[in-house]
């Protein structure tokens, strides 16, 4: 097997070197080139064809960013982008994902040699996922203010719960998913596997392209309807109850499944407190995470989704679960919210009690 070929770019030398150290220590990746700038790596890009792109967010010359659209309008291909842990560093990574990189690394500021070091399995798993990754050439158009007739058209308790998880592409996948949701539907709860420091960026601009309120969630919060809630980088999300309502719960567990948060402890955590008034949706994403605890939620009562693989970026977590047994559906990206709302106003119709 031919190894991942990967062109680093960035305007540090010691990052390019670090980098360069990192990944050609794995068997199955080389860097075939580095480059300082985006002007320098379109050359090195028609020289090597590599397989992957590692991108600089804030580069001279020219902004990794306009590099980016360029580069996905012309040539695409995998790209996972370097990023600070500023706010400017997340915003401008937020809008990285949606001009279609894959995924993206936070760069340390400070200790740089020791920071990335410590962030080495993290950058050559994103490799690697990347190299599997289904590329689109340009964001997908946003959703219409008019949601679907089943969207529109419903009778559905707000005590229902819509439980989400989600990783690689998973940001714009859940772009497209929340914009299609009405201003009265029942909440939301997502894991999105993100670091720390993005998440709160992510849920803004979420919040100003949505008609219902997006926000990273905080710890024992009551859940409400037309919300959305995002399992914040450093905690695991949870679902609580408390009296008749539902609220929301912070962990600072471990990872599972190597993730901090996890899809699963959300999952599971919908199968012992929701039950059947869940509707859990598994989206694109490498790995397994969430296939386990969505079988329990199954099992529990809950009706659940699945993306497909054609409109997946990495069909992994999806694939797990359908495996699993523990998928009712398996619908493209752009039904989930019709299927949604179709079940649950068959629901409603049916008489059944949440």
């Amino acid at each position: 097997m031919q190894p991942i070929k990967v062109l680093v770019i960035d305007d540090s030398a010691l990052i390019r070197r670090l980098m360069t150290e990192i990944i050609n220590a794995q068997p199955d990746m080389k860097v075939v080139a580095t480059a300082a700038d985006p002007y320098a790596a379109r050359e090195l890009i028609k020289t090597h064809n590599p397989d992957v792109l590692t991108l600089d967010v804030e580069m001279p010359k020219m902004d990794g960013l306009d590099f980016l659209e360029k580069l996905m309008r012309l040539r695409p291909m995998p790209v996972v982008m370097v990023s600070t842990l500023t706010e400017r560093g997340s915003d401008v990574t937020m809008r990285a994902l949606e001009l279609g990189a894959v995924d993206f690394i936070a760069k340390p500021k400070l200790e740089i040699a020791k920071g990335m070091t410590e962030a080495a399995e993290a950058l050559v798993e994103r490799i690697r996922t990347a190299a599997k990754a289904r590329i689109r050439t340009s964001a997908s158009p946003a959703a219409s203010t008019s949601p679907p007739a089943a969207v529109r058209n419903r009778r559905v308790s707000t005590e229902k719960l819509i439980i989400v998880g989600a990783s690689t592409g998973g940001t714009e996948a859940l772009r497209e998913f929340l914009t299609q949701l009405p201003p009265d539907s029942p909440a939301v709860l997502i894991t999105q596997h993100m670091p720390a420091g993005f998440t709160a960026a992510f849920a803004r601009r979420l919040n100003g392209l949505c008609r219902i309120t997006v926000k990273e969630a905080e710890h024992n919060e009551r859940i409400l309807p037309g919300h959305a809630y995002i399992a914040p980088g450093s905690h695991h999300l949870l679902v609580r109850r408390s009296g008749a309502n539902y609220v929301t719960a912070l962990s600072d567990a471990p990872p599972v499944n190597r993730h901090k948060p996890s899809v699963e402890m959300l999952f599971r955590s919908a199968a012992q407190e929701v039950g059947p008034n869940a509707v859990g949706i598994i989206m694109t994403g490498m790995g397994k995470d969430g296939a386990q605890a969505m079988l329990e939620m199954k099992e529990a009562g809950a009706y659940n989704i699945a993306q497909d693989e054609a409109t997946c970026v990495v069909y992994g977590m999806p694939r797990e679960a359908v495996a699993l047994g523990a998928v009712h559906e398996v619908v493209p990206l752009h039904q989930i919210a019709e299927r949604v709302f179709a079940h649950l106003g068959a629901s409603s119709k049916q008489g059944i009690r949440v």
